[in-house]
C-alpha cells in the first residue's frame, strides 16, 4: 500500500502447478493494509510440462522460489517503508497450503503465522490417488458415473447420514461417522434411471475407499467422503485430471504420452524415492516453527472433491504424535473441518470465513481461535451460519432455535 501500511507482510500462495502470479490474493492482502508478494514459482503456465528435463525448475516449484520470494520481499518492504516488519504471515490453499506447510517445515523462521487451506502437501500420493479415482470409473464400459448418477449417489448418502448429527440440513457434519453403502442405489426390477448398475457401484465403492498399495495394503491416500459426490466430475471425468497426471507424465516417467490407466499403485514407494522429499511436504516435526510461537491455522472442507479431507487430519495427527499429543500442540496448531465445503471454498455448507483475522489475534494477542464462524450465501444473501470447530470438536446443535444460525450451536468433543 502507498499509504496506511499496517506494518505487516503477507505472502500468498498458488494453486495447482502455479505458473501465475496470484493477483486476486495480492489484492485481498493489500486491501487489509498488508504489503504482499506472490510468485509464479519460476515458470509460466498451469501445467507440469515445465518439469520435463528441468530438474532445477522443479526445485523452484517445490520450495526454492517461495523462500527466495520471502527473503527478497522482506528486504524490499523494509527498504520501501524504512521500517521493520512487525509480523509476517503466509496465506494459501491447495498448492498454497502445501507451500504453507513446506515453509513451516523447511524455513520455520520465515513466518509468525500461517493459514494453510486444504494442503496438497502429500503431493505424490495425492496425485497417485487422483488417478485411483479416475481408474475406478474406467475399469469397464459400464463403470462411468454420469452427473445424474452422482446426484443419485449424493441423495442416497444424505438420506443415510444427514440426520446423524441431530439436524437434517443437507449436510453430513462428520462423514467419518457415515456408514453409507452405495449398493443401496443398485438398479432392481428392470429399472434404468435413478439407480446405478453393478459396475458403477463398484466404482463408487473404490472412490469411497482409501487408495492402497496392492502389495502390502498400506494406505496411499485417504478417500473422498460421503457428501462430496457432486464434485466427482473432475477426478472421475472422461479424461484424467492434468494436475495429477502431469506428475507422472513429466516427472516420474518423462513421457508426455503416458497412459493414466497404466499407473501401478504398487510402485508408490518408487515414486516417493524419485521425489526424495521434494514435493512430499509431510515432515511432522514443527518444533522449530512452534519454538518461536509460530501459529498454524489449517482448514479443510469435508466435501473437498480434489484433495481428500482425511489428508489434513492425517497430517495434524502426525504432528500431534511427533510432538507429544494434541495438548502439546494446541497453542500452536489448530485444524478446522468444514461440513459441506468443497475445495478451498464453496459447496453446500458454510464456507466463507475470516481465517486471517483469527490468525492475527492468535499471533499478536495470543488469543487462540475457539471457533470460526462460517457463512453460506445464495444469490448474495447469507442464508446459513455455522461455527467451524477445532478438530476433533464438532458443532453440536443446542436443541432450540434456528438451525441456520451459528448462535444455536456449540463446539464439543464427540
Amino acid at each position: 500500500p502507498a499509504t496506511n501500511w499496517n506494518g505487516k507482510y503477507q505472502a500468498v500462495g498458488n494453486g495447482g502447478w502455479a505458473g501465475v502470479i496470484s493477483y486476486t490474493a495480492l489484492a485481498d492482502a493489500i486491501a487489509r493494509g498488508y504489503a504482499s508478494s506472490s510468485t509464479d514459482t519460476g515458470h509460466v503456465g498451469a501445467r507440469g510440462t515445465f518439469a520435463l528435463g528441468h530438474a532445477e525448475k522443479l526445485i523452484d516449484y517445490a520450495y526454492r522460489s517461495e523462500h527466495e520470494m520471502v527473503l527478497k520481499a522482506k528486504q524490499v518492504i523494509e527498504k520501501f517503508y524504512e521500517s521493520p516488519i512487525r509480523y509476517s504471515y503466509w496465506v494459501g490453499c491447495s498448492t498454497g497450503g502445501k507451500q504453507a506447510l513446506t515453509e513451516a517445515q523447511r524455513y520455520p523462521n520465515d513466518f509468525d503465522g500461517i493459514v494453510a487451506g486444504a494442503p496438497a502437501n502429500y503431493m505424490i500420493h495425492l496425485h497417485a490417488w487422483s488417478l485411483w479415482v479416475y481408474q475406478a470409473v474406467h475399469k469397464t464400459p459400464n463403470s462411468f458415473l454420469e452427473a445424474k448418477d452422482l446426484q443419485t449417489l449424493h441423495a442416497a448418502a444424505l438420506k443415510a447420514c444427514d440426520a446423524l448429527d441431530g439436524v437434517t440440513d443437507g449436510l453430513i457434519d462428520n462423514p467419518k461417522k457415515c456408514k453409507f453403502d452405495p449398493a443401496v442405489t443398485l438398479c432392481a426390477n428392470g429399472a434404468t434411471s435413478g439407480c446405478l448398475n453393478a459396475d458403477q457401484i463398484a466404482a463408487a465403492k473404490q472412490i469411497y475407499t482409501a487408495a492402497s498399495n496392492p502389495r502390502n495394503k498400506v494406505e496411499i491416500f485417504p478417500p473422498l467422503e460421503p457428501g462430496s459426490e457432486l464434485g466427482w466430475t473432475i477426478l472421475a471425468g472422461r479424461a484424467p485430471a492434468d494436475v495429477a497426471a502431469d506428475t507422472f507424465r513429466f516427472v516420474m516417467f518423462k513421457d508426455p504420452n503416458w497412459d493414466a490407466m497404466k499407473l501401478d499403485f504398487a510402485d508408490i514407494d518408487k515414486f516417493d524415492k524419485i521425489d526424495d522429499g521434494l514435493n512430499n511436504a509431510t515432515n511432522p516435526d514443527l518444533s522449530k516453527f512452534f519454538g518461536h510461537k509460530g501459529r498454524l491455522l489449517m482448514y479443510h472442507g469435508w466435501n473437498d472433491q480434489l484433495i481428500a479431507p482425511g489428508n489434513s487430519i492425517n497430517y495434524y495427527s502426525s504432528v500431534a504424535k511427533k510432538l507429544g499429543g494434541v495438548p502439546k500442540i494446541d497453542q500452536n496448531f489448530r485444524l478446522f473441518m468444514a461440513p459441506g465445503m468443497t475445495h478451498c471454498n464453496g459447496g453446500e455448507g458454510p464456507s466463507n470465513f475470516d481465517a486471517v483475522t483469527l490468525l492475527e489475534q492468535w499471533v499478536e494477542q495470543s488469543k487462540a481461535p475457539e471457533k470460526m464462524i462460517a457463512s453460506h450465501s445464495t444469490a448474495g444473501n447469507v442464508d446459513r451460519t455455522r461455527p467451524l470447530c477445532p478438530y476433533p470438536q464438532t458443532a453440536v446443535y443446542n436443541g432450540t432455535g434456528d438451525t441456520n444460525d451459528a448462535a444455536n450451536f456449540t463446539c464439543r468433543a464427540q
